[in-house]
């Protein structure tokens, strides 16, 4: 479960926003899914992922996963293996550059990956986009689904760009700002006002 209460979050948004009462309406109870594994899994999940339909990338992690005996490597296997060996289940040049560098950062601590809990959104989007090829929007899903975060809100996100357009009947595509503006009647639970908005577009 959410380390919040989704029913609270629910009436919040219904109570704050008729429009996202609406939504909610529509889409029903708000059923997020468990993390799994830690956040070294969870980060290289989602470097394997970028840029790739989501079959192609689990067909990717699966062989790497295979790869360890059908286990999630830790930094210092990602490390330990030569290069031709990650490329060999499907690894771009550059993900593996980012996966090397995501691993070199967790093993020597340059960004540490445990006690994350401790620390405020910013501050780990800050940490976490030191590693090549993770970039803030990264970082938000990590925070979203990984650790739980009730209140971020993904503003670079087009799925989310598209959802407020639709359900706000703007003109155009609202822009990372104007989401932020509109975004500020959903607080402290912007994520599962996001969660909402991407269901709306099913």
């Amino acid at each position: 479960m959410p380390k919040f209460s989704p029913k609270k979050a629910v009436e919040h948004l219904s109570a704050t926003d008729s429009v996202m009462g609406d939504i909610i309406g529509r889409v029903g109870a708000f059923k997020p899914n468990p993390p799994k594994g830690t956040p070294f899994d969870a980060l290289l999940r989602a470097i394997i992922y970028q840029q790739l339909s989501g079959k192609a990338a689990a067909t990717i992690h699966g062989r790497l996963e295979n790869h360890f005996g059908g286990r999630p490597p830790a930094p210092g296997d990602i490390l330990a293996t030569p290069d031709e060996d990650l490329r060999s289940v499907g690894l771009s040049r550059q993900k593996l550059s980012y996966l090397k560098d995501l691993a070199e950062k967790a093993e020597s601590g340059a960004v540490a990956l445990h006690g994350l809990d401790r620390l405020g959104d910013e501050d780990i989007i800050m940490s976490l986009t030191q590693v090549k090829g993770i970039g803030r929007w990264t970082v938000q899903m990590f925070l979203m689904f990984t650790l739980q975060r009730p209140d971020v809100l993904p503003e670079l996100d087009l799925g989310i760009q598209k959802a407020v357009k639709l359900a706000y009947d703007l003109p155009e595509m609202p822009k990372p700002k104007e989401l932020v503006v509109i975004g500020e009647r959903w607080k402290p639970y912007r994520t599962v006002a996001s969660w909402y908005l991407w269901r709306s577009l099913e």
